[in-house]
């Protein structure tokens, strides 16, 4: 029965996987486009704040709703949902009245669904996947998001060359309606009858911070978890495109390269984490990865002056990240009971996640107010700062990525050695 389950998980990570890139493509052609339209790192990091703020909001009271129903419902619907933004996108740019406000709006609904969609696959993979096996299933995972970060920005761009931002949304919406027919005909996902009910959301998520008073190790490693993640998000996830773009004077050829090698580096930690033995020191492994991250990628991204030492810097970065979520995941799986698994997934995504929207605005803040100026001040700390990360257009935003690596280095040494955390292998 076992490995019957585990083949299904394979037939509908493989359907999402191509799911994943049409979406990935057309996320890569809205950050050019929004950036083109408005030069500024701001309208890049809107994208991703619109995103996460309502999807940690709502993670809050999704579990409950998720562990009451079927999961399969839950991931059709909310996948729907998202392919109709995209093809919101879509009508908009053909009538010549898409902007990036627009854009904003649907990431905000994207942000809605992906609050439910997400615990709802945590459980399912939870059901589908034994739990011998969830160590290898997330170095599965991480190998083929990374694939798709490698493979989109240039196959986007050769579209985007071809037939436009048009043509790359359609097949965003082709690869939505493949994956949706695969898991409406070809998965089952079995269900737990839930004879528990709620007389409202906070019921239940009151029972998932209960749990989570009681396993002081898993919520303090959410915690630590959650300042990583925000020191991360400060450069990362919204600083790096437009760092790229300004120091390499607009070579979106260059941009594609450092992703392509991002995701090169997931990509090997992904085979590496999916085929070795299960570690014996799980906690210790998320944050030594951790603290690898931050001291070979964000400290090497400040430093680099160009495409080369970038691209060794996000292979750096990002090789590590599979061992932290391989780890992560088979300790939640093993520690968390399968009736309350929505309801504890979905407040570790609230907590996790929720210092992501302050990293995302803050640092596109700091970059178009503090740290741009402040390079070009003619301050002497600028000059000596300039010596380190340069002083020409983006060295500001490589400061960032100087702080961030430090931050980010410390903090993950010091939770390698809380107490509670190490009781978790």
């Amino acid at each position: 029965m076992e490995e019957k389950t585990l083949k299904k998980y394979i037939i509908l990570w493989l359907s999402q996987s191509v799911s994943g890139l049409g979406s990935s493509m057309t996320g890569f052609a809205l950050v050019l486009w929004a950036y083109g339209q408005s030069n500024s790192a701001m309208s890049v990091s809107m994208m991703s704040f619109c995103n996460y703020v309502p999807y940690v909001i709502l993670s809050l009271f999704a579990g409950v709703f998720v562990d009451r129903h079927n999961k399969k419902s839950i991931m059709l619907v909310s996948d729907s949902i998202a392919a109709f933004g995209s093809l919101a996108i879509l009508v908009s740019l053909l009538m010549g009245r898409l902007a990036v406000w627009n854009i904003y709006v649907i990431n905000g609904i994207i942000g809605i669904t992906n609050a439910f969609q997400q615990p709802a696959s945590a459980v399912a993979t939870g059901r589908l996947v034994p739990k011998e096996k969830i160590s290898n299933v997330s170095g599965m995972n991480a190998f083929s998001n990374n694939l798709i970060v490698v493979f989109s920005p240039m196959l986007a761009a050769f579209l985007f060359a071809a037939g436009g931002l048009p043509l790359i949304l359609l097949i965003d919406l082709a690869s939505f309606a493949f994956a949706f027919c695969v898991l409406l005909f070809f998965i089952a996902i079995p269900e737990q009858v839930q004879k528990k009910t709620y007389r409202s959301p906070f019921a239940g998520l009151s029972e998932g911070f209960a749990f989570l008073k009681d396993e002081k190790g898993i919520l303090y490693m959410m915690l630590t978890m959650a300042l990583i993640n925000f020191f991360s998000r400060l450069t990362y996830e919204n600083i790096l495109s437009p760092m790229i773009l300004s120091r390499s004077s607009g070579d979106s050829i260059v941009l594609g390269i450092v992703n392509a090698c991002m995701g090169a580096g997931g990509i090997a930690g992904g085979i590496i984490v999916s085929v070795k033995k299960e570690s014996r020191h799980k906690s210790a492994a998320i944050y030594i990865s951790a603290a690898l991250s931050f001291l070979f990628g964000d400290l090497l991204m400040a430093v680099g002056k160009n495409a080369f030492w970038w691209s060794a810097a996000a292979l750096a970065a990002s090789l590590p990240i599979p061992f932290i979520m391989a780890n992560q995941n088979t300790i939640l799986y093993r520690k968390i009971p399968a009736a309350m698994q929505g309801r504890v997934f979905a407040v570790r995504n609230a907590i996790q996640y929720s210092t992501i929207p302050f990293g995302i605005i803050l640092g596109g803040c700091l970059a178009d107010y503090v740290f741009e100026p402040f390079m070009v001040s003619g301050s002497e700390f600028a000059g000596m700062l300039g010596t380190i990360v340069g002083n020409r257009a983006g060295s500001g935003m490589a400061a960032m990525f100087l702080c961030t690596g430090i931050c980010g280095f410390t903090v993950s040494v010091v939770s390698c050695f809380n107490r509670e955390i190490k009781k978790l292998n």
